[in-house]
C-alpha cells in the first residue's frame, strides 16, 4: 500500500511538471485560442518524459476545458484568454487529492439535486434501469454479500435520470474514489446495508411518482448515517 501511494505521488508530480511546462510553452510561443500545440511525441522529447505522461497531462487539461484534442488533427488551446488560462493552471497545480470527507460532501450536494431532477425528468427507461440496480443491490444484501458497487450503480442510475450531463459526469468522476474509500474504511456495516434497502426503495418510489421534494428528502435521510460517520472520524 505504501509503495502504491509513492507511485501515485510520483505520477502526480510528473503530471504537474508537464502541465507547468505546457503552460510555459503556451506563454513563450504566445499561443492564442485555437492555436495548435506540438505533437505528443515532440512534447515527450522536449520534456524528456514518456508519451503516456504527456497524454495524461493533456487529458487533465482537457478535463478542465483548457485544451481540446481533435482526432487526426492534434491538440489545440481552448477558447479562453491567456490570463484566465494561466490562473486556472495555477489552481490545478495546487489541487490536492480529494479526501474522503470532501468526496462525501460533494456526493451529497450532487445527489440531493439529481434526485430532485430525476423525479421531474425520468423516463420509463430510466425507471427500468434504476429498478434493475435496486434489485441487484437488494439481492447482494439479502445474501449477506458486499453491495457497495451495486449501491453506487443505483445512485449513478439516478444521476443519469436527472438529464443533467454535467452532474452525471461529476458522479462518474468521483465514484471510483468513493468505492475505494468505502472498502478501505468499511463504512457500510451489515445493519446499514439492510436499512439501505428501504431507503433506496423510498427514493425510487418518490422518483417514480414524480415527487421531487420528497425524492430530495428521502435522499437526505439516506445520507444521514454516511454524513455522521464522515464527521465522527
Amino acid at each position: 500500500m505504501k509503495l502504491e501511494a509513492t507511485v501515485l505521488n510520483d505520477n502526480q508530480e510528473i503530471q504537474n511538471a508537464i502541465i507547468a511546462k505546457i503552460r510555459d510553452l503556451i506563454n513563450y510561443k504566445n499561443l492564442e485560442p485555437g492555436d495548435k500545440l506540438p505533437s505528443e511525441r515532440m512534447l515527450a522529447e522536449k520534456f524528456e518524459v514518456t508519451r503516456s505522461n504527456v497524454r495524461d497531462a493533456i487529458q487533465k487539461l482537457e478535463f478542465y476545458g483548457l485544451l481540446k484534442s481533435i482526432p487526426q488533427s492534434g491538440t489545440f488551446v481552448a477558447n479562453i484568454g491567456v490570463t484566465a488560462l494561466n490562473g486556472m493552471i495555477e489552481d490545478i497545480l495546487r489541487l490536492d487529492k480529494p479526501d474522503f470527507k470532501s468526496l462525501v460532501e460533494t456526493r451529497i450536494l450532487l445527489e440531493l439535486k439529481t434526485a430532485s431532477l430525476a423525479a421531474t425528468r425520468r423516463t420509463e427507461a430510466d425507471l427500468e434501469h434504476m429498478k434493475e440496480t435496486l434489485d441487484a443491490y437488494n439481492k447482494k444484501v439479502m445474501n449477506n454479500e458486499d453491495a457497495v458497487q451495486e449501491d453506487l450503480l443505483f445512485h449513478l442510475a439516478i444521476a443519469k435520470a436527472s438529464g443533467n450531463s454535467t452532474m452525471n459526469t461529476l458522479m462518474l468522476t468521483i465514484t471510483p474514489e468513493i468505492i475505494t474509500n468505502f472498502e478501505k474504511y468499511h463504512v457500510c456495516d451489515e445493519d446499514q446495508a439492510f436499512i439501505g434497502i428501504q431507503e433506496h426503495t423510498d427514493i425510487f418510489e418518490a422518483i417514480k411518482n414524480q415527487e421531487p421534494t420528497l425524492a430530495k428528502e428521502k435522499m437526505k435521510i439516506h445520507f444521514k448515517a454516511l454524513y455522521q460517520y464522515c464527521y465522527s472520524v
